[in-house]
């Protein structure tokens, strides 16, 4: 950091397995991904290049040798690999990511029906070579799914080689884990929490009052994704509490009530 104080909560180096931030990719050019690893490379521990965007995106590889480089993690968006499995590609879709010299997957089943141990199965295949992420909810609008099953989906995932588990949101924040209106299902979540540990979960969190909620909730060093490229400074002063939604988490009581009473005073 570039000066000191106290009280500010303490977030683990790089490599980090908690406290994560995942940066979605929409199609940064390659300039622009030099700009960000400028100011930002030390914040961001994973890039998703989100949904099929690699498809269509313009110097790819030098794209991917940028970031691995800056030391992160990188993978191809989960429905890129589904419109592979749909197409009965799976094979094609391993061959790719190891041409590509990518050391993570995503699978997903947000698009696509897709049998839960058959997704367990790609999982396992898949995380012998790489580090796989795995992403639990429908991108679907409307559809509920209990939470037992997103815990039971979850810890199954885990097991079956998943490195972390993914909590659906889009890159909205309007679906899976949160309402139409962007507000969290605190009911699910916290009931996700009670059933699988929470260092094992990416929540998605795409709109700065979702990165609030989640910080107060679990703290600096909670896992969270989605975050646009130019959020991600913005996110980590909501996690160390320099920013005003956040502010006052990490102060000790004697500073708040002091400062409180001179307010009252005023």
């Amino acid at each position: 950091m570039n000066f000191t104080l106290p009280y500010i909560p303490e977030r683990p180096a790089k490599p980090r397995t908690s406290g994560i931030t995942m940066m979605m990719d929409k199609g940064l050019s390659i300039r622009q991904v030099e700009d960000f690893l400028s100011v930002s490379s030390d914040l961001t521990d994973v890039v998703k290049l989100g949904f099929g965007t690699s498809f269509v995106t313009k110097q790819l590889e030098q794209k991917i040798k940028l970031y691995k480089e800056a030391g992160m993690k990188i993978y191809l968006g989960g429905t890129l690999f589904e419109a592979f499995v749909i197409r009965n590609m799976f094979e094609d879709y391993r061959k790719l990511i190891t041409k590509l010299k990518l050391d993570c997957a995503e699978v997903s089943d947000g698009s696509i029906d897709m049998n839960h141990n058959k997704k367990c199965e790609y999982i396992h295949t898949l995380a012998k070579d790489f580090t796989v992420f795995s992403e639990v909810g429908s991108k679907e609008a409307g559809i509920i799914i209990h939470p037992a099953k997103w815990v039971s989906m979850m810890n199954a995932e885990l097991k079956a080689g998943s490195w972390k588990v993914i909590a659906e949101a889009r890159e909205s924040g309007n679906v899976g884990i949160y309402r139409s209106n962007g507000n969290a299902h605190t009911i699910l979540i916290n009931k996700i929490l009670a059933k699988v540990k929470r260092e094992d979960i990416l929540w998605e969190a795409p709109q700065k009052a979702q990165q609030v909620w989640f910080v107060k909730l679990l703290g600096a060093n909670v896992n969270l994704g989605n975050i646009s490229f130019d959020d991600v400074i913005p996110l980590e002063t909501l996690r160390l509490g320099l920013r005003g939604d956040t502010f006052f988490s990490y102060l000790p009581t004697d500073l708040k009530e002091k400062t409180a009473k001179e307010n009252s005073k005023a």
